[in-house]
């Protein structure tokens, strides 16, 4: 049996290429390998505060669905977001699952390429400006500006080809998987 996953990040035009291959996998890891995921557009969400004065609406529109994540940057301030993400997921039901990136979703990206980086871990992951000071010039260095979203996809899944490295590198994921599997009745 099939399900299907909405995906909230702050920025639907970038992020999207980086969080559709990364909650695909997954998923499949929660054994739901024909999930439909897609990235919410419409309400076209910017910024965290948006989101989450909005999300009442974005559940209440999506509540078909079987699960919706709010994926959004923790951008230093993962206390704050992790309250106002247990108050988001009190209020609204089951349905939405709440999971800030440390400190921007696309250090989840760079996490399967650090040997590239020159970089430790440790200090890539500590940089509350990580896409202006590594991702940015990794992807002019690495991506590709004829594919769409620059090559973030195509990164993404060279990334997830050591997936258990990226949930090691990258605790909060693997929280969101045991999460998520819990939320589909599945056992990690």
């Amino acid at each position: 049996m099939s399900c299907t996953v909405k995906v909230i990040p702050e920025d639907p035009t970038h992020n999207g290429y980086i969080l559709i291959p990364l909650v695909t996998r997954l998923l499949r890891e929660c054994g739901k390998g024909n999930a439909s995921v897609s990235v919410l557009t419409d309400p076209r969400v910017s910024g965290f505060e948006h989101a989450c004065g909005i999300m009442p609406d974005i559940v209440e529109r999506y509540k078909h669905l079987d699960l919706l994540l709010f994926l959004p940057d923790a951008d230093g301030k993962s206390q704050s977001r992790s309250d106002a993400f247990a108050h988001l997921e009190s209020e609204l039901g089951s349905k939405l699952i709440c999971c800030a990136a440390v400190q921007e979703v696309e250090a989840w990206l760079l996490a399967g390429h650090v040997a590239k980086l020159g970089r430790p871990w440790s200090e890539i992951r500590a940089d509350v400006s990580v896409k202006e000071n590594v991702f940015i010039p990794f992807l002019r260095e690495r991506g590709n500006p004829r594919q769409p979203g620059g090559g973030r996809e195509i990164l993404m899944q060279e990334t997830l080809a050591n997936y258990r490295g990226l949930l090691e590198r990258c605790p909060e994921l693997a929280e969101l998987q045991r999460r998520v599997c819990e939320a589909l009745d599945q056992s990690v």
